[in-house]
């Protein structure tokens, strides 16, 4: 009897494991299938890649290599299943992929965004040819060779507002837009250095969030969000069912679900790293608009046209606001326009774009950050990279997406690709290092 016992109970422990297990297994579903649905869409659609390379490459991890995808070139679309659960999404022309969630998918497929396709000429120049012959093998070790480890995709090296490197992996090219991952956030930075210029926004202003008046959360301002130190709630943890992955695969409105955090700290005195400020800050601006389209006008106006950017794709979620912390596609030489616009100072030629001061404003270390942040722009005041300059600053992104600016050595680095923990991280300090050696 007693044996029969323990078997029961064995195995009623057994059996409340095993649910236990699904149950928890159900509620990463979205995450599962989302990111594959997601990324194999944008990467096939947007970025003009081979399906079976990004499932090799980029898919290729825990969970997420185990889905099942289709992708429908008709109707550009993907669809991804793991076991019992499936995500699909979809291409826009002009705005890239969204992951499909919740209701209304028919009518937000149905919209017409019909938005100009714009052609710029590159202002970009050849730089110091000598420099450039230096370089050569510095690039050729990065993307051919893969000695610096990771899988580079783009290098582009500007010195002195000048073209010194450009290698791409195959199948990529200069016209091929790429993911910018987190470094779309240092794009929001700039977004709303251009609104507070023409007088949209003041950052040192409490936000005139109406789920906020009513607590401490009232107190919160754009520069707490663009410092992260908002004080609110969260989870930035890429490996589990955190914040930011159910934000990201499972919310049709990404700022919304992220301002509803409750306060954890007093504004302005804790620094942590959130997705969710940055899309709080573009869920936020985009309010400060009477449509959709006037926002992205706006933007195109104001910030990607003086860039010489045609045709960004800044995805937006299922409420049609920009995913302003991870989903910005645009190609390498656009992502070096961009670092180039910071290194000096917000100008683009004798134009000026950013307010003046603003780029001063982006790189002042937040009080927490123990000088690792400033303003959605990570920083080099605590040595992470112990072998190049303190006054390094940089747009960073998730699997090895840099923007790396250093103004004492008017140099740009843009390396972009796959570079994931623990053991395919690219050595980027060597490679900076290896740079600022030859010039």
């Amino acid at each position: 009897m007693k044996i029969k016992k323990v078997l029961g109970i064995a195995g009623a422990v057994l059996v409340a494991a095993v649910l236990g297990g699904c149950i928890y297994l159900n509620t990463l579903m979205p995450i599962i299938t989302g990111y594959a649905a997601k990324n194999l869409a944008s990467a096939v659609f947007v970025s003009g890649r081979e399906a079976a390379d990004v499932q090799a490459l980029d898919l290729h991890f825990s969970f997420i290599k185990f889905n099942k995808n289709k992708v429908d070139y008709e109707n550009k679309t993907v669809t991804s299943r793991f076991l019992w659960a499936k995500a699909t999404a979809a291409y826009r022309e002009g705005y890239g992929v969204t992951l499909l969630r919740g209701k209304g998918k028919k009518e937000f497929l149905a919209q017409e965004y019909p938005l100009p396709k714009d052609c710029y000429e590159d202002y970009l120049q050849p730089g110091d040819s000598e420099l450039t012959a230096r370089l050569e093998p510095i690039a050729k070790a990065l993307v051919d060779d893969r000695s610096y480890n990771g899988h580079p995709f783009a290098f582009v090296v500007l010195h002195k507002g000048g073209i010194v490197a450009e290698r791409y992996d195959k199948g990529i090219t200069a016209e091929t837009q790429l993911l910018s991952w987190s470094m779309g956030k240092s794009f929001t930075n700039a977004l709303v250095g251009i609104m507070s210029k023409d007088g949209m926004v003041d950052i040192s202003a409490p936000m005139d969030i109406p789920e906020w008046q009513n607590d401490g959360r009232k107190d919160i301002t754009l520069s707490n969000l663009l410092q992260m130190q908002s004080g609110l709630q969260w989870n930035e943890n890429y490996g589990n069912r955190s914040d930011v992955n159910l934000m990201l695969h499972r919310e049709t409105d990404m700022g919304k679900y992220a301002l509803s955090k409750p306060l954890e700290n007093e504004p302005g005195t804790v620094w942590y790293y959130s997705s969710g400020t940055t899309n709080i800050v573009m869920r936020y601006l985009r309010g400060k608009f009477p449509s959709d389209d006037a926002f992205l006008a706006y933007m195109r106006e104001r910030l990607f046209a003086p860039l010489a950017i045609a045709n960004p794709r800044f995805e937006p979620d299922m409420s049609g606001t920009p995913v302003g912390s991870s989903y910005l596609y645009v190609t390498a030489r656009d992502f070096a326009r961009f670092g180039q616009l910071f290194l000096d100072d917000g100008c683009i030629g004798t134009e000026r774009i950013l307010p003046e001061g603003w780029v001063d404003y982006t790189v002042t270390p937040a009080s927490a950050s123990e000088g690792a942040y400033g303003a959605f722009f990570w920083l080099n005041r605590n040595h992470v990279c112990p072998d190049v300059p303190e006054d390094m600053f940089s747009c960073q992104g998730h699997d090895g997406q840099e923007i790396y600016i250093v103004p004492s050595k008017e140099l740009v680095v843009v390396i972009l690709g796959y570079s994931r923990k623990p053991d395919r991280v690219i050595d980027f300090n060597g490679v900076l290092k290896d740079i600022i050696t030859q010039l």
